[in-house]
C-alpha cells in the first residue's frame, strides 16, 4: 500500500495512494500506517482524497489503526470521496471520527476530545 506521509508541525498528514480499502488490502494498509505513524506527533491526519471504495475490512482496518494509535494520540480523517462518506454515515463511524472536507482543514483544527 503506498502512502505519502509529510509532517506539517504538531501534524502527520498521510495521504493514501490507492483506490481502494478492502479485504485484499486491508491488512497491509494496516501495517503500513501503524509503521508509518508508530513513532510520529500527537495529531494524525489520514488524507483519503485518493480513496473510491472503502469496504467492511477496510473500515475495520482504520479502526484498528485508532486503536493502536491509543488515547493521548488522535486521528483524523480527511477528504472523504462521496462513495466512502456513505460508508462512514450509514456505520456511524462519522460520530467517532473527526472528518474534516480537506487535509488542509483537519491540519489547522483544534479539535479537543
Amino acid at each position: 500500500m503506498e502512502l505519502d506521509s509529510k509532517l506539517h508541525g504538531p501534524t502527520q498528514c498521510i495521504t493514501v495512494k490507492a483506490a481502494r480499502i478492502d479485504a485484499a488490502s486491508a491488512i497491509q494498509f494496516k501495517d503500513a500506517i501503524r509503521a508509518t505513524t508508530e513513532s510520529g506527533p500527537a495529531h494524525v491526519v489520514l488524507d483519503l482524497s485518493e480513496v473510491k471504495f472503502v469496504d467492511s475490512s477496510g473500515l475495520g482496518a482504520i479502526v484498528a489503526v485508532m486503536k493502536h494509535m491509543g488515547p493521548e494520540r488522535r486521528l483524523d480523517l480527511a477528504g472523504l470521496t462521496t462513495d466512502v462518506d456513505k460508508v462512514f454515515r450509514l456505520t456511524r463511524m462519522d460520530s467517532i471520527f473527526v472528518i474534516h472536507a480537506t487535509a488542509a482543514q483537519a491540519r489547522s483544527a483544534r479539535v479537543v476530545r
